[in-house]
């Protein structure tokens, strides 16, 4: 089974509440989901949608194509009646244009109505275009009323919602409408989690034994903020919401130099008031992950849209010369591993890590496995051992060793007396203008890239080890790209993918041999100007054959994809 369904409305409508309680009712009945989430920057009207996509197998994107539309307002209607399959159905409240009906095989489904009739109020439509669905694809009626009262916690909402779903689904019965599909039935007895980008990080953070977030909610990193707020409690943790972003990452660092594990997460907007900050964790010598949620900009930009426009400013942020890493999850289950990284080398290294996000990654769902938390592994780097230490007054916070990492204490935890400064300093910390002091503490700083370099997974080689074409992408574009890559080599195209999710530093040597088979070279990426190519270019000398760009605000898929690929496979 591949069944597509697109929810279409206004915001206020409860579009999404709609898409995540169907989500919830086919995750339990044990198949795997994928859902991407578009809407615009605003509290009410405008048009969002909700688009879902049901498997028996892994899927990891979306599809151009649906096969059931529901329109809670007209605009829907006339916006994705295109998109639909061969024997797709419409859904839909109000129909301006009757002659649609005789193009399209629509359904006219009255959900105001009906919602008013069984609920009391037209706010339910969408739990009436919820039971249509279930009845439209054979879904347990009874997973779905459940779902809708776990979600209405207030009793008597919580009926007038599930009166809405069950008369939404008399109402198709009572038309004696063919179903999609025969039946939704049971695949597997074991239930997986549903779960989107920006919660998986969260929980990752708090796994890793993040203990402080500072952030100042910006879409769409504000999901990860309210998700560690409302669970804060249970994990020890402080999550403060202080007045801009300068105050933020400044808060995160002060928590990171008293030894707790500190967070901030933004987008770009917020990371530009940011890099002053990234400057002084740099200098210092403390550890910091910063969740960088990227969109379209410049400036406010398209606000609920999705992009990969930060890269290259991510890699080079703040002034001067400092070791840091990047990272760019490519699914839930990744961004969830990948924040455990992140905080393992921020106190390994005693650097920033910048995980790199976009809109699309944090508000896309996707069924995951539970995590194996047996497989946890937690470094709090070089701490210091003050048998070995010396006089407290001797310690050297900045010490030159082999690795440039210095042994940390932390402030009032122990005999050591900690000094930094932001200056540049000596090895006690000390402000210091001394030109080879100067050198020496810069060459020192710089030392850590060799071992950053050793912890930094190489891509991943989807595909055939040797092809004739291979195309790179980076972070959340993996769904997509694997999928067209499959898809083409089904069609006799010798492809493979070869995807980042660690990319700073950048692992020339390895890259360049894992590619010397390969005649042409495309890179996929969302923004204007090709930067995950230019760093390619830079880094291992060799020339990109081709770009694969999309910067409209909207993700890639894998039809794009794949027609994308065809052009320049020419």
């Amino acid at each position: 089974m591949d069944l597509k369904i697109l929810i279409g409305g206004e915001a206020g409508q409860g579009v999404q509440t709609a898409g995540v309680i169907l989500a919830r009712a086919f995750t339990r009945m044990g198949f795997h989901f994928f859902a991407d989430q578009d809407y615009e920057s605003r509290i009410r009207g405008g048009h969002s949608f909700f688009r879902i996509r049901i498997r028996d197998g892994q899927i990891l994107a979306i599809s151009e194509s649906i096969d059931l539309l529901l329109a809670l307002n007209p605009e829907s209607l006339s916006m994705h009646l295109g998109e639909l399959t061969l024997g797709g159905v419409a859904v839909s409240d109000s129909i301006r244009d009757p002659d649609l009906i005789q193009k399209h095989n629509i359904i006219f489904l009255p959900m105001g109505d009906i919602a008013l009739r069984t609920s009391g109020s037209r706010m339910a439509a969408n739990q009436v275009a919820i039971g249509a669905v279930a009845e439209l694809t054979g879904l347990d009626i009874e997973i779905v009323i459940n779902l809708i009262r776990e979600h209405f916690r207030q009793a008597d909402l919580a009926e007038q919602n599930v009166n809405a779903a069950r008369a939404g689904q008399q109402f198709i019965m009572e038309q004696n409408i063919s179903r999609l599909i025969d039946s939704v039935h049971e695949v597997i007895k074991n239930r997986r989690m549903l779960i989107n980008g920006s919660e998986s990080i969260a929980m990752g953070a708090l796994a890793a034994g993040c203990k402080f977030l500072a952030a100042y909610p910006m879409t769409p990193t504000t999901p990860i903020i309210e998700y560690m707020a409302a669970n804060a409690e249970d994990f020890d943790a402080v999550v403060v919401q202080p007045e801009d972003e300068i105050a933020a990452v400044h808060m995160a660092i002060g928590a990171s130099y008293a030894g707790a594990r500190a967070l901030t997460a933004t987008s770009g907007g917020g990371f530009s008031l940011m890099v002053e900050g990234i400057g002084l964790a740099g200098m210092t010598e403390t550890p910091l992950v910063i969740i960088l949620g990227q969109r379209p900009g410049p400036a406010i930009g398209l606000p609920t849209k999705t992009e990969q426009g930060d890269l290259l400013f991510a890699i080079n942020s703040s002034h001067g010369e400092f070791p840091r890493a990047v990272l760019a999850p490519a699914t839930a289950e990744d961004a969830f591993w990948l924040t455990t990284k992140a905080f393992n080398l921020a106190d390994k290294y005693q650097v920033p890590v910048i995980l790199m996000i976009d809109h699309y990654l944090a508000s896309s769902y996707f069924t995951v496995e539970k995590f194996d938390l047996s497989a946890l592994y937690i470094n709090r780097g070089l701490p210091l051992i003050e048998d070995e230490m010396g006089k407290p007054h001797e310690y050297k916070r900045h010490r030159i060793t082999g690795s440039g990492i210095s042994p940390r204490a932390l402030p009032m935890l122990s005999q050591a007396l900690v000094v930094t400064d932001s200056d540049e300093h000596d090895e006690e910390g000390h402000l210091t203008e001394d030109p080879k002091t100067r050198i020496r503490m810069v060459d020192k700083r710089m030392k850590k890239m060799q071992g950053l370099h050793n912890d930094i997974a190489l891509p991943l080689i989807y595909g055939p080890r040797s092809a004739s074409i291979t195309i790179i992408g980076w972070g959340s574009s993996f769904g997509p790209l694997y999928e067209a890559t499959t898809a083409l080599r089904k069609q006799g195209l010798n492809i493979n993918l070869l995807h980042f999710t660690e990319i700073w530093p950048f692992p020339s040597r390895a890259v360049n041999k894992m590619l010397e088979s390969s005649e042409k070279i495309l890179v996929a990426e969302n923004n204007a100007t090709g930067q995950f190519a230019a760093l390619f270019s830079l880094k291992t000398g060799r020339k990109v054959d081709g770009n694969i760009l999309k910067y409209d605000g909207h993700p890639f898929t894998p039809e794009y994809i794949i027609k994308a690929v065809g052009k320049e496979a020419l």
